[in-house]
């Protein structure tokens, strides 16, 4: 057996993700929000990147195609998406600082203190209202025992539990309950109602309430499935979280539109929304720097322009791809713009794609968490690419409508006798729409609606 060595020459073709083309991708998936904090923290991290004030985000794109950078860099496509380079969006003019209306939120704990402060309490059972309140959890509730408040404290379980009422008392109506029966006998007792059968329910038969057992209820209280019902209406008015309307401290959540779509005549206007996205530009001085510092600063200075050219480039693409994306949406679901969301149409991504020449995970990454304000109210763009049912003359159907149909005849039904997934799909069937009963099952889930058993008024 006899072994050769040698040198050998192939070329292949293969792509290899560069941290230049992740980011890209990167910034493609972003909000405007949170590609406005991207570029802010790259502003801190790379000295040739500065703001731009005095010009519209076209001219830095302008900027970053400058003549002069062209000569130390060769830039390729990322994305082939057929764009037209003089084709730009417009933008808004409008500075939006939302967040700077909002004022700070309390945290749960700081508004009982807030209002343990104004609670006529000795030192000590102030002492032990502030460890309870640390006690309390997101929800409201307390966590651990009197028992073990009363041994951390060296204090009596008497005391702790008196402090304990006092809490119960402040608002949010229910707080400082130890478990759900107590949280809803709290919330029953400071709204003044004293009807015993909502009591006795609270008290001995919240699982039966879960599943909807009412005939079981009232076997056992010896009254009529009716009357249990309007007690349940009763209990479900209640807060079963009361601590949750403080969502942990955390500021009120808003959405800023990524894009705003209006009409314009017989036509749509596309607006894409990055104003609050700082605009960039090169330094020029790091220009001169390149051309009279030595090698080594020389080779610095090209990394960070490198790095900063392509950060505008990507921000342009992304803009332009997200404009020839809405712009293709308007165009295959007009009849949604026209008309209202009954007329939604089925629609992939990769028929988006197919009509752009791109892929259709570029379609995904531009539409993810972005959200349009159309004439139709605030919406995010995945709620455009939905799947279909087949009509009765043969044409597709969008599954939202679908849903909103669903929603219209279990509104409109008659509460004493509800209408079952079967009879659902059968009226339906006779407005056109071919829908098995899974189907409505699976539909009225989503929607968040009971099966007719627990819809049923006696």
């Amino acid at each position: 057996m006899r072994l050769d060595y040698g040198l050998k020459l192939e070329m292949n073709q293969k792509l290899i993700m560069t941290p230049q083309l992740k980011q890209a991708i990167a910034i493609l998936q972003l909000s405007s929000l949170d590609l406005a904090e991207m570029v802010e923290q790259e502003l801190l991290e790379n000295p040739v990147l500065e703001l731009d004030e005095s010009t519209t985000v076209d001219n830095s794109a302008e900027t970053a195609n400058d003549a002069q950078l062209q000569e130390y860099f060769d830039w390729a496509e990322y994305f082939n998406d057929g764009a037209d380079s003089s084709h730009a969006s417009e933008v808004s003019d409008e500075k939006m600082s939302l967040a700077a209306l909002l004022s700070a939120v309390s945290t749960l704990q700081e508004h009982l203190e807030f209002q343990l402060h104004l609670t006529i309490l000795n030192t000590q059972s102030r002492l032990v209202g502030k460890y309870l309140i640390g006690c309390i959890d997101d929800n409201g509730y307390l966590s651990g025992t009197v028992a073990e408040a009363a041994e951390k404290l060296g204090v009596s379980e008497d005391t702790v539990m008196e402090v304990l009422k006092v809490i119960q008392t402040f608002d949010p109506s229910g707080v400082g309950a130890r478990n759900l029966g107590e949280c809803l006998l709290i919330q029953a007792e400071q709204k003044g109602i004293t009807d015993t059968l909502v009591q006795a329910i609270i008290k001995e038969h919240l699982d039966d309430v879960g599943i909807g057992h009412f005939k079981a209820i009232a076997d056992k209280m010896n009254c009529t499935t009716h009357e249990v019902q309007q007690a349940v209406d009763v209990i479900r008015t209640f807060d079963p979280k009361p601590g949750r309307i403080f969502d942990g401290g955390s500021q009120p959540s808003y959405i800023i539109p990524d894009v705003n779509i209006e009409r314009v005549n017989d036509d749509y206007v596309i607006i894409i929304n990055d104003s609050n996205v700082p605009h960039l530009t090169i330094n020029p001085y790091y220009r001169r720097v390149i051309r009279e510092a030595d090698n080594d600063a020389k080779k610095f200075v090209e990394g960070r322009i490198n790095a900063a050219v392509w950060l505008i480039k990507s921000i342009e693409q992304r803009r332009r791809t997200l404009y020839n994306v809405v712009k293709t949406i308007i165009d295959l679901q007009r009849q949604y713009f026209d008309y209202g969301p009954r007329y939604l149409k089925p629609l992939t991504m990769k028929e988006v794609a197919a009509e752009l020449g791109i892929h259709e995970s570029t379609v995904s990454r531009a539409i993810a968490n972005k959200y349009a304000d159309t004439p139709h109210g605030l919406v995010g763009l995945r709620t455009f690419f939905t799947s279909g049912l087949q009509g009765a003359d043969g044409n597709s159907l969008s599954a939202t409508p679908v849903k909103r149909q669903i929603k219209e005849l279990i509104a409109a039904e008659d509460q004493h006798e509800p209408l079952s997934d079967q009879m659902i799909a059968t009226t339906l069937a006779k407005q056109g729409v071919n829908i098995s009963r899974r189907t409505v099952a699976k539909y009225r889930e989503e929607l968040g609606i009971a099966a007719s058993s627990k819809r049923r008024r006696y």
